[in-house]
């Protein structure tokens, strides 16, 4: 029987980086071969840290089976078939079945979208994020080989979770008609647009921004609040800012390669546990994926709570092991 304290499972999403956001901006193309060599890596990574059962989410494209056929590790390779359609319900059903078989720590690879489709349904989750997405403030632009490493080091509990991985902050959206979902970094109410729309947010049209981060050094809609007041993973708060017309010309990077002037009228720290109205008519973008449209007079209720996926911090994981000479061989 498989000891899945020893288990790391990958989640690729095998069409992030590969959107309209490549034509209507200049997101780099995260192609097939790349995202092979990276999930390559991070297995040897893995094993390296302990781990000595992989499992890796199958997908048409090919590129979990290609990574890991004829990996010279000494671990046990498994491809887990959940009948993929290239949608986002194929990270669900990746992410459902990896948590029912008692998998504790997943490398991703794809945005924010990406690991937000996971935390929706597995918010105990620990990822260690590598970044092949448009939207790429939560996953990390880390090499693969040594964030495979950590993530073996926390799987098989040879550093503290509770050390170098602490819970994210998630975005909880309340419905008007009693529904739910969450956002793991921005909601975002925008006028004059639609449910599905993939090009870049037009600046004259962002209503209001509730970010769990904002930094200046990041790409999309949260650099604008990240513009006007720095939030880090692990401050105990969110930042609203109100965008319209008047406001102060803020010159952010809403997407690759692509500055616009958004107008801010007002920003506000907003505390942990704290209740935000996301007022309509809008469409509710989460995470840069538009995805509900907010009626008049019936406004969305947002609350930000630190009750996210816990996230590896790969160098301090990789400290830690080395600290106590995990490493260095007998």
């Amino acid at each position: 029987m498989t000891d899945h304290s020893m288990t790391v499972g990958i989640i690729a999403n095998p069409v992030s980086g590969r959107d309209i956001r490549r034509v209507a901006a200049r997101g780099g193309i995260s192609s097939a071969e790349d995202k092979r060599n990276r999930i390559a890596r991070a297995v040897i990574g893995a094993v390296a840290g302990g781990a000595t059962h992989i499992v890796a989410m199958k997908e048409p494209f090919g590129i979990a089976s290609g990574a890991l056929a004829d990996l010279p590790v000494e671990a046990e390779l498994e491809i887990l078939d959940i009948g993929a359609r290239v949608d986002p319900a194929d990270t669900t059903r990746a992410a459902l079945a990896m948590r029912d078989r008692g998998i504790n720590v997943v490398i991703t690879l794809g945005g924010d979208g990406t690991n937000r489709t996971i935390a929706r349904v597995w918010p105990d989750v620990t990822l260690v994020p590598m970044s092949t997405g448009t939207n790429n403030v939560f996953p990390s632009l880390v090499e693969p080989t040594v964030a495979g490493a950590a993530a073996g080091l926390v799987a098989t509990g040879k550093t503290d979770e509770n050390q170098v991985a602490p819970k994210s902050k998630l975005i909880h959206l309340a419905m008007a008609d009693g529904s739910e979902d969450v956002a793991l970094i921005d909601a975002a109410t925008l006028a004059n647009d639609f449910v599905g729309n993939r090009m870049p947010v037009d600046p004259n049209n962002l209503r209001q921004l509730l970010v769990s981060t904002a930094r200046p050094d990041t790409i999309g809609v949260s650099s604008v609040a990240g513009l006007h007041a720095v939030c880090l993973s692990r401050d105990d708060y969110a930042i609203l800012v109100t965008c319209g017309e008047g406001g102060a010309l803020t010159n952010a990077p809403i997407a690759p390669g692509l500055y616009q002037q958004v107008p801010v009228l007002e920003v506000q720290r907003i505390d942990l546990g704290e209740e935000v109205d996301l007022n309509g008519p809008s469409t509710l973008a989460f995470d840069g994926d538009r995805e509900h449209q907010i009626h008049a007079n019936a406004p969305i209720k947002a609350v930000v709570r630190r009750d996210g996926p816990r996230v590896v911090d790969v160098r301090r994981t990789l400290e830690l092991g080395a600290s106590q000479g995990f490493f260095v061989l007998p």
